[in-house]
């Protein structure tokens, strides 16, 4: 869907690449990370993807067609562009936010407002509250999910998000984050995310680039970014328990055995992944805990020897 080919951004002639020399596959209906330290240059590879930044050399293919070539304004209007602080328009209200790019296309009214109330349902807000609100009236959380929204209005094929959410709170953010997630899995978008959270990195991404100095160091699924960092940076970067973060990837079903446990104690969802099942563990002093169903009813147990064979 996207590919970038020997891309790179130069600000001054004399100084070092923004970018250098970059070759990223990312294919169609996936999420790609970028991570890397600051000034490594993941947010300006992302935003040479839509030209908010023009490439200084190489050349970058969308769905086919080399968009250094492309009118820049006709292709931003058909890529869902999402950032931390939002950018919603202060003096329009949110129906008129959402309905932005749509009425740019030429869309009529009755499909822009059958195209707001799905996605306000889409994104779990009620359109009889939200439609005719200004943003300066809704919380963080809520202007983050309207963004969301009018990113997805035109129904765009690829959607680019630069930290979207680093300024909303730590609980509202897991929750936003677990959500978009769920939207991924209904609307079917090519993604590609910009972030500094490793946790947030493992919990979107398909794959992640982890980026140095303009490059990418490694490009790999997070099971194998965390398992197997392929040198000591992407070892260093991803952090000393990055063996406890990879038990984030894995639910508690995965590694789950049938029958109530020997003794009572705590519970955990089988949903639920095993980091948290390991925090509980740990925290009731255990090698072992109950797994409940969405009722409450034991219907298996988790040990600790199970957990560490993952």
């Amino acid at each position: 869907m996207i590919r970038m080919e020997n891309v790179t951004k130069r600000y001054a002639e004399s100084g070092a690449p923004s970018v250098d020399n970059l070759t990223l596959d990312v294919p169609e209906g996936s999420t790609v990370a970028l991570i890397g330290p600051s000034g490594c240059g993941k947010t300006t590879t992302m935003r040479m993807i839509n030209r908010l930044i023009e490439p200084t050399e190489g050349r970058i293919f969308v769905n086919g067609e080399d968009v250094t070539e492309a009118d820049p304004v006709l292709l931003r209007r058909q890529i869902g562009y999402v950032i931390q602080n939002v950018g919603l328009f202060p003096h329009m209200t949110i129906a008129e936010n959402i309905a932005s790019v749509p009425k740019l296309l030429g869309w009529d009214q009755r499909r822009i407002d059958t195209r707001t109330l799905e996605l306000l349902d889409l994104v779990g807000l009620d359109p009889k509250e939200m439609l005719k609100r200004y943003p300066r009236q809704l919380s963080g959380g809520q202007r983050q999910r309207i963004g969301v929204a009018r990113a997805l209005a035109a129904d765009p094929a690829v959607l680019l998000m630069d930290e979207p959410f680093g300024a909303i709170d730590p609980i509202a953010r897991t929750r936003l984050q677990d959500e978009f997630k769920q939207i991924l899995k209904s609307v079917k978008k090519t993604v590609v995310l910009v972030t500094h959270d490793l946790d947030e990195a493992i919990r979107l991404g398909d794959r992640i680039a982890i980026m140095k100095t303009g490059k990418i160091v490694q490009y790999d699924t997070p099971d194998t970014i965390l398992s197997k960092p392929i040198d000591d940076f992407v070892a260093n970067f991803v952090g000393i328990d990055r063996a406890i973060k990879r038990l984030s990837l894995f639910t508690v079903a995965d590694a789950m055995v049938a029958g109530a446990p020997a003794a009572s104690g705590p519970s955990v969802a089988a949903t639920a992944n095993l980091r948290d099942a390991l925090s509980l563990m740990v925290a009731a002093n255990s090698d072992m805990i109950a797994v409940a169903d969405d009722h409450g009813a034991v219907t298996g147990h988790l040990t600790r020897d199970a957990i560490f064979k993952i």
